[in-house]
Parts: C-alpha cells; sequence; structure tokens
C-alpha cells in the first residue's frame, strides 16, 4: 500500500503535501499504524487459542508464540517488498532497523497471549478484548497518522469511530453475557 500511495502522490507539490491526500494513502497510513500491527498479533493468539480449545494452557503459550512469529513474518514481508520496491540495493534482512525486529518479539508476545484469553469469561476476556480498539483510540492521541492535517483528520475520525463502535459492542455484549450467566444461575441455585 506504501508503494501505490506514492505513486499517486505528486510529494514535490507544495499543495498536495500540505492539503492532498488519496484513498490509497489513508489506506496505507491505517495499515501501517502500531495498533493494526498489535490487532494482527491479537488476532493470531485468538486464532491459536481456538484451534487449541482442547488444551487451554498449551494454546495459551502457543498464542504468545504465534503473537511474535506473526510480528516477525509481517516485518520479513514489509522488508522484502520495500527492497522489491526500491529496487533491491540492499538484503531484505537490512532493511529495517533491528528495533522493529525485537519489537516483534518484545510485543508480539504479549499481544499474542492477549489474544489467546479474548474468549475467555469474565473481566480477563472482556480487556483482552478491548486491548486493540483502547489501544487504536490511545494512539489516535499520542501519536496520530499522516503527513498532512487533512490525512491526519481523515485517518483520525476512521480510527475513532471503529474504535468506538468496537468498544460499545465489546462492551454491550459482555454486559448482556453477563446478565444471562446471573440468570441462569439464580435459576439454579435453590
Amino acid at each position: 500500500m506504501n508503494a501505490l500511495s506514492h505513486s499517486y502522490a505528486d510529494l514535490s507539490s507544495r499543495a498536495y503535501t500540505t492539503s492532498g491526500w488519496s484513498v490509497a494513502e489513508i489506506v496505507s497510513v491505517l495499515l501501517d499504524s502500531g495498533w493494526a500491527w498489535a490487532g494482527l498479533a491479537v488476532a493470531v493468539g485468538w486464532l491459536v487459542r481456538r484451534a487449541g480449545e482442547s488444551r487451554p494452557a498449551a494454546s495459551a503459550q502457543g498464542g504468545a508464540a504465534a503473537g511474535a512469529l506473526a510480528l516477525l513474518a509481517a516485518t520479513a514481508a514489509y522488508s522484502i517488498v520495500d527492497t522489491i520496491r526500491s529496487g533491491g540495493q540492499i538484503p531484505w534482512y537490512e532493511s529495517e532497523p533491528p528495533i522493529w525486529w525485537v519489537a516483534s518479539v518484545v510485543f508480539g508476545a504479549p499481544l499474542g497471549a492477549i489474544g489467546a484469553r479474548v474468549r475467555q469469561p469474565g473481566a480477563i476476556g472482556l480487556l483482552a478484548r478491548l486491548t486493540v480498539p483502547v489501544g487504536a483510540a490511545v494512539q489516535m492521541v499520542v501519536l496520530p497518522p499522516g503527513r498532512n492535517e487533512v490525512v491526519e483528520t481523515i485517518g483520525k475520525t476512521i480510527v475513532w469511530t471503529v474504535a468506538a463502535t468496537s468498544i460499545g459492542l465489546v462492551v454491550v455484549h459482555f454486559l448482556l453475557v453477563e446478565r444471562r450467566r446471573r440468570f441462569l444461575a439464580a435459576a439454579e441455585s435453590p
């Protein structure tokens, strides 16, 4: 998406750099955000846990490993595509600073473990389900996306809207499940 968005950008034009935007650039900015990478690790952790439902302890550890491996694979894929796009002057594994390789493991493992807890009932599951949307909303305050005010505003609006909707849906679902659980527990007790 970076290559596609830059192919339509006239970065030598003052008007484009101060107020121009394209759909490809918005998609690129959203995919190249920390919350999107965190979401990948959480989603892979959830998938590993889902596949290993019969062995919860092993699948929780597997979620952590899978989260780190997913971010390593994403970093490698990004590096390979970036190297090909730039004409391959440097080896793909040297195109990204080492901090991204380290960050893939340091952040990928806990995020994968969080993903493995997404289906867990109670407060732990609720916090796990809220990790990515809350992280996305916080990132828009701390480190908003984009190279100009227009791209930043569009990116923040999209992320905040999706994050708020996701948080609302997660909390409402949690409250409905908890109410149903309490009702069934009260009906079963003498």
